[in-house]
C-alpha cells in the first residue's frame, strides 16, 4: 500500500522559506505544502497559494491544523528554538533551518524537547546532501584517504559586502554563516569531536566598525589528532563559493568549485566559468536532498540523518568561536 506523503506546514516565507516551500511542492513526491505562516499581511498566501496551500499569518493556526503532519521552520533565526519547542509539543515532526537556536542552552532544550515528544527533528545542514560532498563523505568512510589528517571548508557569499553593516547582528559569521562549514568538518572527520578553536575575524569591507566581521579563518584541532581550517567571507564577488579539502594518509578528496556547469568559455577575456550567485541556485540539489530525506524520516518513523545532536555539536563550534575572539586566546568546545 502507498505511503501517503507527510502533509507539511511552513513557518517563514521570506527568501528561503519561498525556497523551500517550492521545493517541497514542485521537487519532493514524499511531501506536500499545505499551509505557509508567516506575520506579514498577505505574505503567506501569496507564496502558498500559486502552490496549492493555503496562507496563514498565525503560527498557531498551523500548528493546530489537522492537516499538518510536520513543519519546515525558514522564520528568524532569533525564533528558531522557541518555534521547534512549539512544533514539537503540537505533535508535529521538525525541520529546522540553521542554526537551531542561538545558544546551547537554547538547542539543548529544542532537541530535549523534540525527544520528550517523540518526534523527528531534522536541522538544514544542506551540504550533507550535495553530491559531491555525499560522495567525499563516502570515500572518507570507505577508508580510501586513509587516516584523515587536515580538512578544510569555506563559504564565500556574493557580492561586496553588507550594503548596511550595522543590521547584521554580532557574531554573525561565526553562528549564521561558518555554521554550515563546522558541521560539514565534523561530517567529513567521522567519530571524531572538536576539542579547541582559535578564530580570527575582522571587518575588511566596513573597516573599523564596531561589531561587524565580515572576514574569519577559524583552526580547529579535533580528538584524533586532526587539524581543521574553516573560512568565511561576506564579499566574493565573483558568485557564491562553497568548497571542501580533506588530505589523509592515503589520499585526499576535493569538492566545490562553484560553476554553475562544466561549460567554460575561452576568448579574449581568457578561460570563464559561469559561477552560481546565491546558495539557492548553487545547491537547489541538496536542498530537495535534505527536505526529501526528513519527508522520508517521518514517513519510515526513524531519525533522520541530521539531527539535533548534529545541530549542537556544529553551534558549540560556533560558540567557541566567539569565546576565542573576545579572550584573544583558543577557547575550548563544549561537549
Amino acid at each position: 500500500m502507498p505511503v501517503p506523503p507527510v502533509r507539511i506546514g511552513l513557518i517563514g516565507a521570506g527568501r528561503i522559506g519561498a525556497s523551500h516551500a517550492t521545493v517541497i511542492a514542485r521537487r519532493v513526491p514524499e511531501a506536500t505544502l499545505t499551509v505557509v505562516a508567516d506575520p506579514r499581511p498577505g505574505a503567506a498566501s501569496e507564496l502558498a497559494e500559486p502552490l496549492g496551500a493555503r496562507g496563514e499569518t498565525s503560527v498557531e493556526a498551523l500548528l493546530a491544523s489537522d492537516d499538518v503532519d510536520a513543519v519546515v521552520i525558514a522564520a528568524s533565526s532569533v525564533a528558531h528554538a522557541e518555534l521547534i519547542t512549539a512544533a514539537a509539543e503540537a505533535g508535529k515532526h521538525v525541520f529546522s533551518e540553521k542554526p537551531a537556536g542561538m545558544s546551547l542552552a537554547e538547542i539543548s532544550a529544542a532537541r530535549s524537547a523534540a525527544a520528550a515528544a517523540g518526534v523527528a527533528l531534522q536541522v538544514g545542514f544542506n551540504r550533507r546532501f550535495a553530491r559531491e560532498f555525499v560522495e567525499a563523505h563516502e570515500a572518507i568512510v570507505a577508508g580510501r584517504l586513509g587516516a584523515v589528517r587536515q580538512l578544510r571548508s569555506l563559504t564565500r557569499d556574493p557580492g561586496r559586502g553588507p550594503s548596511d553593516p550595522d543590521v547584521v547582528p554580532p557574531w554573525t559569521i561565526f553562528t549564521q554563516t561558518l555554521i554550515h562549514d563546522f558541521d560539514t568538518l565534523n561530517w567529513l572527520n567521522p567519530g571524531a569531536q572538536a576539542i579547541d578553536v582559535v578564530a580570527t575575524a575582522d571587518s575588511l569591507t566596513s573597516p573599523g566598525h564596531p561589531t561587524l566581521l565580515d572576514h574569519a579563518t577559524v583552526v580547529i584541532r579535533y580528538d584524533n589528532g586532526a587539524i581543521a581550517t574553516a573560512e568565511a567571507s561576506f564579499a566574493a564577488t565573483y558568485g557564491y563559493d562553497v568548497r571542501g579539502e580533506v588530505l589523509g594518509s592515503e589520499g585526499m578528496v576535493t569538492m566545490g568549485e562553484g560553476a554553475r556547469s562544466s561549460l567554460r568559455v575561452h576568448d579574449a577575456a581568457g578561460r570563464v566559468a559561469a559561477t552560481s550567485h546565491s546558495d539557492t541556485e548553487l545547491l537547489i540539489d541538496a536542498y530537495t536532498g535534505e527536505l526529501a530525506e526528513f519527508a522520508l524520516a517521518v514517513q519510515q518513523g526513524r531519525a533522520p540523518s541530521v539531527t539535533g545532536d548534529d545541530a549542537f555539536a556544529a553551534f558549540a563550534i560556533a560558540q567557541a568561536c566567539i569565546d576565542s575572539m573576545t579572550s584573544g586566546a583558543r577557547a575550548g568546545v563544549a561537549r
